[in-house]
């Protein structure tokens, strides 16, 4: 099925424009996502490695889940499809405001070029936090698609893996998850 999303202007407002994800990042339209950050209930941070079949960060780890805005979606119903599909993290209705909480908007600008085709990524991305969640790794669920792993690791851990470069860059993210958690 062709993933279809939703063109933004420059300010993250929908301009009524749809298009395909290939055509988004081939003419550089303005498009959301969401990544979640999720914690578990020993404040772990549960991370995924990314298929090295992936077109952007190949094999880098990042946070629990993260993905396009569906055209007509919002992202607060992407976040909790992405965080299921990805690792089968379902997020309940029963989560309290302290444990599942809107963190963050930033935009981002980025060219690359794969396969010897350029692609220009102009995306806002909606960042949240889901906390204090009993996840047993055995019982993950990973999209094979996407994800080739899945592990904890502590807050010091985290911030170590930012220092070396092997986390997908998500700096506005991270700096202000570290003010909440840290």
């Amino acid at each position: 099925m062709i993933e279809m999303i939703d063109v933004l202007d420059e300010n993250g407002v929908k301009t009524g424009e749809v298009a395909t994800r290939t055509e988004v990042h081939q003419r550089g339209l303005w498009h959301r996502i969401v990544a979640i950050m999720i914690v578990d209930e020993k404040k772990r941070i549960l991370l995924q490695q990314r298929s090295n079949d992936r077109i952007t960060n190949p094999g880098k780890w990042d946070i629990a889940a993260a993905g396009h805005v569906d055209a007509r979606e919002d992202a607060l119903l992407t976040v909790m499809r992405e965080a299921k599909e990805e690792v089968g993290v379902e997020i309940s209705d029963k989560c309290s405001a302290e444990d599942f909480r809107y963190v963050t908007c930033y935009r981002e600008e980025k060219s690359f070029e794969h396969n010897g085709e350029d692609f220009i990524d102009k995306q806002f991305n909606d960042c949240f936090l889901l906390k204090n969640q009993k996840i047993d790794l055995a019982n993950v669920r990973l999209q094979e698609s996407e994800v080739q792993a899945v592990k904890f690791c502590s807050l010091e851990e985290f911030k170590q893996m930012m220092r070396d470069g092997v986390l997908v860059n998500r700096k506005p993210f991270y700096d202000d998850i570290l003010k909440i958690l840290d």
